[in-house]
């Protein structure tokens, strides 16, 4: 017993070992051979968990002893936290950080343009472009008045440091954010605010081969020659959260969400209620990181409201046309924020998913008019004995009338209201009293009961006892 009691044990330990040497295998990230290139691609929004992979891929090398660090970055601005965690990691950085600005038609803009100016050394693809980093409005206009001034203050005398430290052009830096000024790749690289253009690694490793740059540990003289590139992608777990940034993805997790919900209302199943809480619980993860206009938001539940209640009630259309404005208006401003942060991303829903979406729901809800109004073209339903229910049919509340619930009627159960509006329990008696397409309007039956049938054995009721003459 004792034995197999050990093994049990042993085998148990095992199992939590393994678990725990997987967990940190997805968590951490890859670690390269000493003297190698690492490669670090950060594309997307700038969030929390971009930054997290930055610092901790820039110390895992650092530590390793690789000869560099490159970013490959193509990113539409973000979080202005998440973007001061990943300049203090490359100002702090004692490897090399190369900040590449790729592939073509990437851009660095916003907060990006920060995170390319605070790498040792900074190259552009072809095609690409870098700056706007100003705060801006829902209108992409500045923010006016004390708050604007604030905000812009901060963030010149941000990027101001960081342009002179890494000895670039201050004065477009500055402009960057003042005026929101950008440049292409080969603007940037003629102004001194980029190292020079590259198209592909190879070329950006042979332009930084030789050159000296200033670490916190002091001149370094970056040596890559020859050296092994390794890539460093995010692991799974850390890919999953940063995806929910995407402004598309977060966007359908939330339409989704609300459409679980509200199927959950309209028909119960437990299979709908928790898709959609769970697909809102990862949309609001990613709205985090992104600037959500609330006015955009309560829009599209107001038309995923309407689309639920076009189901239930007879409106002819107007109830799906109004949901169908909502939801179109509310994505189209779903990510234009009223004030914006400094830095935060310039980021949109997609026009050809909003016309995707919308098209598929207008579909949807043509499909539910046109079975209505057929349904309601049909005669009413017959009973089981091969006639019309007729008016003034007797019957019983199935489930209760609060005002609106079933009754049986003439062998068949009925979506049924009352005809003043009143409350009935469960078995009431009731009588048709007329037909509202297909449902049943009742009112209670105050007639006493018919006699029934009587039981097998019972006893004959009693005769009443006459007068004698």
């Amino acid at each position: 017993m004792i034995d197999r009691l050990s093994r049990s044990t042993l085998a148990i330990t095992r199992a939590v070992l393994a678990a725990g040497l997987l967990t940190i295998a997805l968590v951490l990230p890859v670690r390269a051979g000493s003297g190698a290139v690492v490669v670090l691609t950060a594309t997307g929004v700038v969030d929390n968990v971009m930054a997290d992979y930055l610092r901790d891929g820039i110390a895992s090398a650092q530590s390793s002893g690789a000869s560099a660090v490159v970013i490959k970055l193509d990113t539409p601005g973000g979080s202005l936290d998440a973007m001061t965690q990943i300049t203090k990691a490359e100002l702090e950085a004692t490897v090399p950080v190369i900040v590449w600005v790729a592939p073509a038609g990437a851009w660095a803009a916003s907060a990006g343009t920060f995170i390319a100016l605070a790498g040792h050394l900074a190259y552009m693809a072809p095609g690409t472009s870098i700056g706007a980093a100003s705060p801006v409005d829902s209108n992409g206009q500045d923010i006016t008045g004390t708050e604007g001034d604030k905000v812009r203050s901060i963030a010149v005398s941000t990027i101001t440091s960081i342009a002179q430290e890494r000895g670039r052009n201050v004065d477009w830096a500055t402009s960057a954010v003042a005026q929101a000024t950008s440049a292409t790749a080969t603007q940037a690289a003629a102004l001194g605010v980029v190292d020079g253009v590259a198209a592909t690694l190879d070329a950006v490793l042979a332009s930084a081969q030789g050159k000296q740059v200033t670490t916190p540990a002091g001149p370094v003289t970056v040596d890559v020659a020859g050296k092994a590139v390794v890539d460093a992608p995010m692991n799974p777990v850390m890919s999953f959260l940063h995806l929910l940034s995407d402004p598309n993805i977060a966007f359908v997790l939330f339409v989704v969400g609300i459409a679980g919900i509200l199927l959950e209302l309209v028909h119960p199943t437990i299979l709908g209620g928790i898709l959609g809480g769970f697909c809102l619980i990862l949309a609001f993860i990613g709205f985090g990181s992104l600037p959500l206009n609330v006015a955009g938001l309560v829009l599209i539940a107001f038309g995923m409201l309407l689309f639920a209640l076009e189901t239930q009630f007879t409106s002819h259309g107007l109830l799906a046309l109004g949901g169908l404005i909502a939801f179109v208006l509310g994505a189209s401003i779903l990510y234009a924020p009223p004030t914006a942060a400094p830095l935060e991303p310039s980021v949109a829903v997609a026009t050809p998913l909003i016309v995707v979406m919308a098209g598929a729901f207008a579909l949807l809800m043509g499909a539910v008019a046109y079975a209505a109004i057929r349904i309601r073209r049909m005669a009413a339903p017959k009973g089981t004995v091969g006639q019309q229910v007729p008016v003034g049919t007797a019957g019983v509340v199935q489930m209760p009338l609060a005002p609106v619930g079933t009754v049986f009627l003439g062998g068949e159960t009925w979506s049924a209201r009352t005809a003043d509006g009143r409350e009935l329990d469960r078995d009431t008696p009731v009588r048709l009293v007329g037909l509202d397409g297909l449902v049943a309007v009742v009112a209670l039956d105050t007639s006493p009961p018919a006699p029934g049938p009587r039981p097998t054995g019972a006893p004959a009721p009693a005769t009443p006892p006459t007068a004698q003459s």
